[in-house]
């Protein structure tokens, strides 16, 4: 299906006119390839999804289903797995028996050894509690729990300030919620007393199972050359910033289900050209991976979704999908990353050189992507939708609260090639007061916005920049041009450049978008990525 659809745009000169889209079709929808923009610039590319995102309709797959049969020792659920890994020589290749491996020591895998699954192999860190007494009303059982130990990081509820504690509680394996205090206590709640060494526990738990997460970390060595696949690994009571994998130099964590740690479900750390990839990582209680002083790495085709159920702060302490941190080249690519409380793609504090491509990161509470005192980054062909909406404590909806992408105080960062659609803000441009690092004063300069899709509509959503006082944008340094910007009106102020709010028309008159295209219409984004346009009335 071919032809012209007509619509109104604003373009660059001071009147407004008709511009013609080309149509092709999307199964029976149409998708507007434009408008043209003014003076005769080539048509705009087709409103499409950026190649390879992974599809979010179920059919993306990830974790043990996908690795491979597992031919080696056999590390049967009766065994101590640390012991039997310590004892075999390098290189050997364990196979995890189907069943429950009870792990109470962290496993500390010598060079080349491979840790696999075969279907059904659970590594847990978690014990069983079976020795309960009714207590009014709730019922409680004492000795199994550690010594009180101070608190780490920072909590969406910082009165109450519990996010750091890691022992959580399960029945029949749902994790259960913690709460402050003995009177707070409630069905499907728990109160762990550390003074007393007493958990307090509002479900009955007769004809049920209850576990408590007690082994801290599941894997972790010094070791080379490490490949860990086709397992579950589960409740861990991994610290704050601590994972219950933590990846080597040139380890390969491939296709595992790694899901209700406590911290973090897989931490990079100094893990030089380790590759983590088709792993389901979801429900861990801060963040699903993070990353620290590693030089090339690659975090590819996974799904990292509803982690942050421990009540770390949504807004800004390394809470959500997935954070880097002072870690050079290498890619995160292919994932999907959706419904997180907190950042679903985070580069913070001096990554150089990092690419994050073809990801679809959907429906996280704060930023989508946010790039944050780094440089030399590319940020391309992602699917960035539905992200900001968080209402936790520092959650906003202006442009110094996010957006679906979020450069913050970086330089040297290509922004390209994106779909932006329907986030709490398009696409945020942030210099701020950073203090000095190992570059220099971390200032925003040599940012470079062009080929991205960003759909805007309602409430104060906006693209653009802001700055404060002690960080002014020097001309020339923020530069936005060829986009498509699919917007509710063309009148209404959707632009916004450190302080001043500008329509479509006005936006082109600072200089900025000058050969963009600026749409009417209704952004529908499907599960496979492909952003329709509907008119307006829809």
């Amino acid at each position: 299906m071919g032809g012209a659809l007509r619509a109104t745009c604003a373009t660059g000169g001071s009147a407004m006119r008709t511009a013609v889209f080309a149509v092709v079709a999307v199964g029976t929808s149409l998708v507007a390839v434009g408008p043209l923009p003014a003076q005769g610039a080539p048509d705009q590319p087709a409103l499409d999804r950026p190649a390879a995102v992974p599809p979010a309709d179920g059919t993306f797959q990830t974790g043990p289903a996908v690795a491979p049969a597992c031919s080696g020792v056999p590390i049967r659920t009766t065994d101590n797995a640390a012991q039997v890994v310590d004892d075999a020589p390098t290189g050997t290749t364990f196979c995890f028996t189907a069943g429950w491996h009870r792990i109470t020591e962290t496993i500390h895998p010598k060079a080349d050894q491979v840790l696999a699954g075969n279907t059904g192999a659970v590594l847990t860190g978690s014990v069983r509690l079976t020795r309960w007494t009714a207590n009014n009303g709730d019922w409680v059982t004492t000795g199994v729990l550690p010594p009180a130990y101070p608190q780490t990081g920072q909590c969406e509820d910082n009165t109450a300030n519990i996010c750091y504690l890691g022992e959580q509680l399960f029945l029949d394996s749902k994790h259960l919620t913690r709460v402050a205090t003995r009177d707070k206590v409630a069905p499907g709640t728990f109160y762990a007393d550390y003074a007393a060494n007493a958990v307090y526990l509002g479900s009955n738990p007769a004809g049920h199972s209850i576990e408590m997460s007690k082994t801290q970390t599941a894997i972790e060595s010094s070791a080379t050359g490490v490949t860990v696949r086709g397992l579950t690994i589960e409740h861990f009571a991994t610290p704050p910033q601590g994972g219950a994998v933590v990846l080597g130099l040139g380890w390969k964590v491939i296709a595992n289900d790694i899901r209700w740690n406590h911290g973090v479900g897989a931490m990079l750390v100094n893990a030089d050209g380790a590759v983590l990839e088709k792993n389901h990582i979801h429900s861990n209680g801060q963040l699903g991976i993070g990353q620290y002083s590693t030089l090339k790495a690659t975090i590819a085709s996974n799904e990292v979704s509803y982690n942050n159920t421990d009540g770390f702060w949504i807004a800004d302490w390394e809470s959500g999908g997935i954070k880097t941190t002072w870690s050079s080249g290498g890619q995160v690519s292919g994932n999907l990353i959706q419904y997180n409380r907190g950042i679903g793609l985070w580069s913070d504090a001096y990554d150089d050189s990092r690419t994050f491509s073809s990801n679809q990161i959907l429906r996280n509470a704060a930023d989508g992507i946010r790039y944050e005192i780094g440089r030399n980054g590319v940020i391309a062909d992602n699917v960035v939708a539905g992200n900001g909406f968080g209402t936790g404590r520092g959650s906003g909806t202006s442009l110094w609260d996010g957006g679906g992408i979020n450069v913050n105080t970086s330089s040297n960062v290509q922004v390209r090639d994106n779909v932006v659609a329907n986030n709490v803000n398009g696409i945020a441009i942030q210099s701020r007061t950073r203090g000095s690092g190992p570059w220099g004063t971390n200032l925003l300069r040599d940012i470079v916005v062009s080929g991205n899709q960003v759909t805007m509509r309602g409430g104060t959503t906006a693209t653009g920049m802001v700055q404060n006082a002690g960080a002014v944008i020097p001309a020339g340094e923020v530069t936005l041009n060829d986009n498509v910007y699919i917007l509710d009106s063309l009148t209404a102020e959707r632009f916004q450049k450190t302080g001043q709010w500008y329509t479509a028309k006005e936006w082109r008159g600072t200089g900025q978008d000058t050969a963009s295209a600026f749409t009417l219409g209704k952004a529908v984004l499907d599960a496979t990525g492909i952003l329709t346009i509907l008119p307006p009335t829809s």
